[in-house]
């Protein structure tokens, strides 16, 4: 008796195993799977290369005299459907901007606080005894951010036809200069897309 319990439960197991859906592994790099309506990791990979493409070629971010600016990243606002941490285009960004040797990124300030909220509070060991202070961080030793690169992500839903609606998305990026205000650099990149009234873009 137990021994037929026991084939039966194995059976079931069989059966389940092969009814699930297989698992894949996506190549991110050559990927060409089936498009979404939704923003992916291809539609952020597009967005963030032309972006850096156009902000490097523009020579907005050598420094006149050598060195390197020392770069924040602001606010970038998501205005779209979908629940996007907008750090995901940011992160390409800053990591091909630092790449590039022309500018150094700051963990101390940003759009949403500090990056590394580490910065500021080993700041605050200054008064214990339980460290050494000369190996705490002095006063008066951060560096200020020069630039700052903000910006904003939106979406347009249109209906393309009876059947078939069209998504606009827009994504806009600013670098200005911290001391003036004056705005060195402006791009926007727009990723549009067209499927059917019941494919769902957020």
């Amino acid at each position: 008796m137990k021994t037929r319990i026991l084939q039966i439960v194995a059976l079931i197991g069989i059966l389940i195993t092969g009814c699930a859906t297989e698992t894949t592994t996506i190549d991110v790099v050559h990927d060409d799977g089936k498009p979404v309506m939704a923003l992916d990791y291809r539609d952020f990979a597009q967005a963030a290369s032309e972006m850096l493409q156009s902000m490097l070629s523009s020579g907005a971010m050598k420094k006149p005299g050598g060195g390197r600016y020392v770069v924040a990243t602001g606010r970038v606002v998501n205005d779209t459907m979908q629940r996007i941490d907008t750090d995901q285009l940011m992160a390409k960004i800053e990591e091909e901007l630092l790449n590039s040797g022309q500018v150094v990124m700051t963990s101390a300030v940003g759009g949403k606080g500090a990056p590394d909220q580490l910065v500021h509070e080993t700041r605050e060991l200054r008064d214990s005894e339980e460290f050494d202070q000369n190996t705490v961080a002095a006063k008066g030793t951060l560096i200020a951010p020069e630039l700052s690169i903000s910006g904003k992500i939106f979406q347009r839903n249109l209906r393309y036809d009876n059947n078939r609606q069209q998504v606009e998305y827009y994504f806009q990026l600013q670098v200005t200069d911290m001391k003036t205000g004056l705005r060195f650099w402006q791009k926007e990149t727009i990723i549009g897309k067209r499927g059917s009234n019941q494919s769902v873009a957020w």
